[in-house]
C-alpha cells in the first residue's frame, strides 16, 4: 500500500512488530512530511530499500491518546499557556501524541478561560497535540461528586446552557462528561452530539433506566467505570451495570492499581471487548511530580507518589501516565500487548471521531511510539517530527 510522496518533505522509515488491526506483525512504515505513506507487512529486507534515515524498535505503535488529563508536572490545565506547552512536549516521554487537557467543575470564568487556550493549542501545537477540550462537569450528580467543587456543580444549571454555546463556537470541545439523570441532561446530550461533541457519562448515581436513556441521547461514553458512578447490584445494575452491558459505549479505565481492582479489570476486559475500553491518566498535577501538596480546581490534595488523595482520604485524580498504564493492563488486567496499546492509542482516538490517527495506515498521520519488548518508550514521533527520543 502507497501514495505518492509529497516532495520537499522529512521522509524516513520506521520498522519492527506493527500494531495493525490489532496484531502485531513484522513490517515497516514509509513516513514522509506528517503522514505514513507506505506501509510494508512482512520481510522488510526483501520488498525493497527502505528510506533513511531508519527507526527500528520492538514494538510500533500508534501515538498513545489520553482523553482525560488534568495536570501533571506541578501543572493544571488551566494555569496558562506556557504550562500547557510545558505538558505537551513532556508527555511525549510516555507515548502521547494526542491529549484532551481536562477541566472539573469550575466557574464560567474558568471554562472561557480554558477555550482561549485550547483554541490557541488547536491552532498551534506544540509537541503532543491537542485536539480540544474535555470537560468534565459540572454537569455532575452532587452525590457522585468525588474532588469536584460542589458550589460550582450546585451553580452549573443557571449558566450552563450559555457557556457551552460559548465554548462549542469557539471550536474548543471535543469530550464533555455529565450525569444523564439530572434536569435537561439528555437535551444537552443532544445538543452537543448534534454539534459534534463526544458525551460521556460520569460522576453519576443514575439508574440503569436512567443510564440508557443516556445512551439513547447519544452518549458513546463511560467516564472512569466503577470510579464515581452508583455500583453493580443484582436487582438494581446501576450505571456499572449499563455501563458493562450495554455495547453503544466504551469505558474508560484508570489502570494505575489503584482506582481499580485487577479483578475489575478483568471483568472489563470480559464484558466490553478490546475494542470498547479506552486507557485514560485522569492525571493531575502531582503526575510526574513527586509527593506533596497540589491544587485540583481550586481544591487541595495530597500525593503521597502513587496516589491523590483529599484530606479524608478521597481518590482525586491520579500519578499515572499513559506508558504505564499500558504495563499496567497487562500485568494487572490480563490483557494483551497488542490490546492495550490498541486501548491505549486506537479505540480512544476514534471515540472522540479523531479519525486522522490512532491507526497505522496510508494517509493517516504519522504519529508513532517505538517501544522497547519490556513496553518502554524509546521514541515518539508527532506528526512526522521526532519528539522524544530515549
Amino acid at each position: 500500500m502507497k501514495t505518492e510522496s509529497p516532495s520537499g518533505h522529512n521522509r524516513f522509515s520506521v520498522s519492527g512488530r506493527l500494531l495493525i488491526d490489532g496484531r502485531l506483525v513484522a513490517g515497516a512504515l514509509v513516513v514522509d512530511g506528517d503522514r505514513i505513506v507506505e506501509v510494508r507487512i512482512g520481510r522488510t529486507d526483501a520488498s525493497g530499500a527502505l528510506p533513511e534515515p531508519r527507526f527500528e524498535a520492538d514494538i510500533v505503535s500508534p501515538g498513545l491518546v489520553d482523553l482525560q488529563c488534568n495536570g501533571s508536572l506541578g501543572f493544571e490545565v488551566t494555569d496558562g499557556a506556557s504550562a500547557l506547552d510545558i505538558m505537551a512536549t513532556r508527555l511525549t516521554r510516555r507515548g502521547v501524541t494526542t491529549f484532551l487537557p481536562t477541566v472539573v467543575s469550575a466557574t464560567a470564568t474558568r471554562y472561557r478561560s480554558a477555550a482561549g487556550l485550547i483554541s490557541r493549542m488547536v491552532r498551534t501545537p506544540l509537541g503532543s497535540r491537542v485536539p480540544g477540550l474535555h470537560l468534565e462537569g459540572p454537569l455532575l450528580s452532587p452525590a457522585r461528586a468525588g474532588v469536584h467543587d460542589a458550589r460550582a456543580i450546585a451553580a452549573a444549571d443557571a449558566t450552563l446552557d450559555e457557556v457551552l454555546e460559548h465554548l462549542l463556537a469557539a471550536g474548543a470541545l471535543r469530550l464533555v462528561t455529565l450525569a444523564p439523570e439530572l434536569p435537561g441532561a439528555l437535551a444537552r446530550i443532544r445538543r452537543l452530539v448534534a454539534a459534534g461533541v463526544a458525551v460521556s457519562l460520569g460522576h453519576t448515581d443514575a439508574t440503569f433506566d436512567q443510564m440508557i436513556a443516556g445512551i439513547d441521547a447519544g452518549a458513546t461514553l463511560v467516564t472512569h467505570l466503577y470510579n464515581a458512578m452508583s455500583g453493580l447490584h443484582h436487582r438494581a445494575p446501576g450505571a456499572v451495570g449499563a455501563a458493562l452491558t450495554d455495547d453503544r459505549v466504551a469505558v474508560s479505565l484508570i489502570a494505575d492499581g489503584v482506582h481499580v481492582h485487577p479483578a475489575a479489570l478483568k471483568l472489563a476486559m470480559r464484558a466490553k471487548g478490546v475494542d470498547r475500553i479506552v486507557l485514560v491518566t485522569d492525571a493531575v498535577a502531582a503526575a510526574g511530580a513527586g509527593p506533596g501538596s497540589y491544587r485540583l480546581g481550586g481544591v487541595s490534595v495530597i500525593s503521597d507518589g502513587e496516589s491523590v488523595r483529599l484530606a479524608d482520604g478521597t481518590l482525586a485524580g491520579s500519578t499515572l501516565t499513559m506508558d504505564r498504564a499500558v504495563r499496567t493492563m497487562v500485568s494487572l488486567g490480563g490483557a494483551r500487548i497488542e490490546e492495550a496499546l490498541t486501548m491505549a492509542s486506537t479505540v480512544p482516538a476514534a471515540r472522540v471521531g479523531l479519525d486522522d490517527r490512532g491507526t497505522l495506515a496510508v494517509g493517516r498521520r504519522a504519529d508513532l511510539v517505538l517501544w522497547s519488548a519490556n513496553l518502554e518508550v524509546e521514541t515518539t514521533i508527532v506528526g512526522g517530527e521526532v519528539a522524544f527520543r530515549a
